[in-house]
């Protein structure tokens, strides 16, 4: 990209995108929140999330290419684990996943204006990473929605890989699958860290894959072995040419 064409994304980036963006969110937060007076169990919230979503992915000009998502059978509770790129991963995997699910994501989303009360409204899963004994208590909260037939999801690196590698998994995530007995379900990102970058504003059009893997069993199997076979073949996916 020739500097005059980088400088005219990066303002159109900053004077179109981005508060295009924050309009989305401040409406649909809205829309959802108020739809939650009518659905307790979350359906329409997540229905406004995913429009949320083709908004801004449509506004930044991202194009995806997802796979495997007959894979994902509907009403039967999973464990999504997704490899974490970039802050447009959000309202990629809400596009991309085609059955209804929540998403165990950092308490700090939760106190974002809208953003925060759309997820705390539509039954998303706070984890606090700082202490110790609160994460537990959002991990055995996390448990019960998997319990009850709700698919979580979770980025088992613990937050966004700022060298564009798949970080070692953390292990929460894993013993979730493992006690409540489902299947865990591993989505691979690529092309993600190109759209936005970590630590920029600057929005960028493109294209992303997504790869939805075959459910792996995760009953009576260790977590770090569990971790590992996830890992294992996200990376194959992430990997290839």
């Amino acid at each position: 990209m020739s500097s005059a064409s980088g400088k005219l994304s990066y303002a159109r980036s900053l004077l179109i995108t981005a508060p295009l963006i924050i309009l989305y969110t401040a409406v649909m937060g809205t829309i959802s929140v108020l739809s939650s007076v009518f659905d307790a169990n979350g359906r329409m919230q997540h229905a406004c999330s995913r429009i949320w979503s083709r908004l801004i992915l449509f506004t930044a000009g991202v194009k995806l290419k997802v796979s495997g998502a007959e894979c994902l059978k509907p009403n039967v509770p999973y464990v999504l684990c997704i490899n974490h790129q970039s802050h447009m991963d959000i309202p990629i995997v809400l596009v991309s996943i085609p059955i209804q699910f929540r998403f165990a994501a950092k308490k700090e989303l939760f106190r974002v204006p809208f953003l925060g009360w759309h997820l705390r409204r539509s039954g998303h899963v706070p984890i606090d990473r700082e202490n110790p004994r609160a994460a537990i208590r959002s991990l055995a909260k996390a448990a019960a929605a998997i319990r009850n037939g709700t698919p979580v999801a979770i980025f088992p690196e613990g937050g966004t890989s700022q060298d564009g590698s798949i970080r070692p998994f953390k292990g929460g995530g894993f013993l979730l699958a493992t006690r409540s007995g489902v299947d865990t379900v591993p989505v691979t990102i690529r092309g993600s860290r190109d759209v936005l970058p970590p630590r920029t504003y600057h929005v960028r059009g493109g294209h992303v894959e997504v790869n939805i893997g075959p459910p792996i069993r995760s009953e009576g199997v260790a977590n770090a072995d569990l971790a590992g076979a996830v890992r294992d073949q996200m990376l194959k996916v992430f990997e290839r040419t």
